[in-house]
């Protein structure tokens, strides 16, 4: 998933987005409300975690722009206030979970992905296509009963080409969904990791390009 991480505490902004890339996911990361609203414009979030108390732009405001905005992006809110009443007012703004600090880094973790299914259209727990197996809880991958070691990239850009369930997708679309904002868009950084693929997967091939489209799993 392709996450943003909105907290103006430095080090634990850092912590959790390292978390999260620790799961495979592509994380970026600002420090205010402003340049929150300037990513969610630009870039297409499955889940943004969204800390309450935000300088420049409130995180209230930045809830209310999201919600009232039509994407997609799910927003987990995150703030050192946990009464009833501040959770009651931080999901009345629009958010779709509440998580209050301080929090322990798996049931973090646990809840963006359950907020990342209902960002996109259902898909089962378990992945399986032409011999493959992805277990995105386990973060493993099998193929014909044999275990098969992937990168981080490696995994993420397999998960979406069995989620397209044999469409083809676009490098483009791997880019915004296994890459983070740093990533150069003319780089062959998608085209590396399809080779790598190929390789671990061993025969028979079973990652198809379609010229001029992307990818695809037959």
């Amino acid at each position: 998933m392709r996450i943003l991480v909105v907290e103006d505490e430095p080090l634990l902004a850092d912590a959790v987005a390292e978390w999260l890339r620790g799961d495979a996911h592509a994380v970026d990361v600002v420090g205010d409300g402003d340049a929150a609203l300037e990513r969610i414009g630009v870039h297409g979030y499955d889940v943004v975690v969204l800390d309450r108390d935000l300088p420049v732009v409130h995180g209230d405001d930045v809830c209310r722009a999201v919600a009232e905005s039509g994407s997609a992006a799910r927003v987990l809110m995150l703030t050192a206030a946990a009464e009833i009443d501040d959770r009651v007012a931080g999901l009345s703004l629009g958010a779709d979970d509440y998580l209050p600090k301080p929090f322990a880094f798996p049931e973090l973790a646990a809840r963006v992905v359950a907020l990342g299914r209902r960002s996109r259209p259902a898909s089962p727990p378990v992945l399986e296509r032409a011999g493959i197996r992805l277990d995105p809880h386990r973060r493993e991958v099998h193929r014909d009963g044999r275990y098969v070691p992937l990168s981080r990239k490696e995994f993420a850009v397999l998960a979406e080409l069995l989620r397209a369930d044999g469409a083809a997708v676009s490098a483009e679309h791997l880019l915004e969904k296994a890459w983070d904002e740093y990533a150069d868009p003319f780089t062959g950084a998608v085209r590396i990791a399809i080779l790598k693929l190929r390789r671990k997967l061993g025969e028979p091939p079973v990652v198809v390009t379609e010229p001029g489209v992307g990818y695809r799993i037959p």
